[in-house]
């Protein structure tokens, strides 16, 4: 029983710092483009010198 009260503090802050993340993620405009990329990589560059 002790155990929990040590647990359960810890997967509060561990929640909150997963959120935070994820929300500094989609401030800073991670999950705008996700087709950009995909569609960049068929790109033909040969034309590179």
């Amino acid at each position: 029983m002790d155990i929990l009260y040590l647990l359960i503090p810890l997967s509060l802050v561990l929640a909150v710092l997963i959120g935070a993340a994820f929300a500094w993620s989609v401030r800073n405009g991670q999950f705008d483009d996700l087709e950009g990329p995909a569609h960049r990589i068929l790109a033909d560059d040969d034309n590179v010198p």
